[in-house]
């Protein structure tokens, strides 16, 4: 494959999209199953996918996409993401065995994830964030708040891959710190913004990180990996109302300080409405 600087002409390159171009590329009413024909709609097509169709995705297409995604940049070029592509048996297995444990409403050997997957006292707004994205997804679903045990069942589906039939788990050194798994979260996003051009849809998955011991045991993970998190690919099940999810983003301006525009330019007027 050709490298990128040679497919374009560095002085006549492509202005970057408006907003509003942007937003068209990003259907709120249907999930995309087409390829993304730009990073732009690669990005803004991306959604974490709860419902995969059955049909097959090569491993020579998921060994591709990994190749790819491991251009992600990693301070010392240390490249610290380690994966494994569960595709067959292996996967079933680790289905099978974690739906055992669920089943006996225990863990099993798992004592809880190896981190924090989130803070114990979260704070706003992210609090607010996660509890509004959860209370919109079993709102979609038709799921009360109440039924704890609907909750569960789709919790649940999170230990199948969604139905994904390739199933990744990622791992990392115990030897590294935070900005080597920020470097894993780069090649992630790689992952699953190519998945995109390709055609393919994933979601990844921390929750994966619950049942990190029985992965240690069904994938022959050694003792000095961390699992990071899983994540499903597979082709979207374009009928399913879950899959319909579509998550807010706050405005540039929540996120954003622009240090050198004065605030009341016109320059930060344009600003102020991205």
């Amino acid at each position: 494959m050709r490298r990128f600087s040679s497919l374009i002409n560095r002085r006549n390159l492509v202005p970057l999209p408006t907003t509003a171009t942007a937003q068209q590329s990003r259907n709120k009413s249907a999930v995309s199953t087409t390829k993304a024909a730009s990073v732009v709609e690669a990005i803004t097509s991306r959604r974490s996918i709860r419902k995969f169709l059955p049909d097959p995705v090569s491993v020579q297409l998921v060994g591709r996409i990994l190749k790819e995604a491991s251009r992600a940049p990693s301070g010392g070029n240390l490249q610290p993401w380690q994966v494994y592509v569960l595709s067959g048996s292996t996967k079933d297995r680790l289905i099978s065995a974690v739906a055992s444990q669920m089943e006996a409403g225990r863990n099993g050997e798992n004592k809880g994830p190896p981190y924090l997957i989130y803070p114990p006292e979260l704070t706003e707004p992210f609090r607010t964030r996660r509890r509004v994205l959860g209370a919109d997804l079993y709102h979609l679903i038709g799921i009360p708040k109440s039924d704890q045990p609907a909750k569960l069942r789709q919790l649940a589906k999170n230990y199948t891959f969604f139905g994904a039939p390739v199933g990744l788990i990622i791992v990392i050194d115990k030897q590294m710190n935070e900005p080597q798994w920020s470097d894993v979260g780069m090649f992630l996003q790689n992952v699953m913004l190519l998945a995109r051009q390709y055609g393919l849809h994933t979601c990844a998955q921390e929750a994966w990180a619950n049942y990190h011991k029985t992965i240690h045991r069904i994938c022959n993970v050694p003792e000095n990996l961390t699992v990071f998190c899983g994540m499903a690919i597979g082709y979207v099940d374009p009928d399913a109302i879950i899959n319909q999810l579509d998550t807010e983003r706050v405005r540039v301006k929540d996120f954003v300080t622009f240090c050198d525009v004065s605030e009341n330019s016109e320059e930060m007027t344009l600003l102020s409405k991205l």
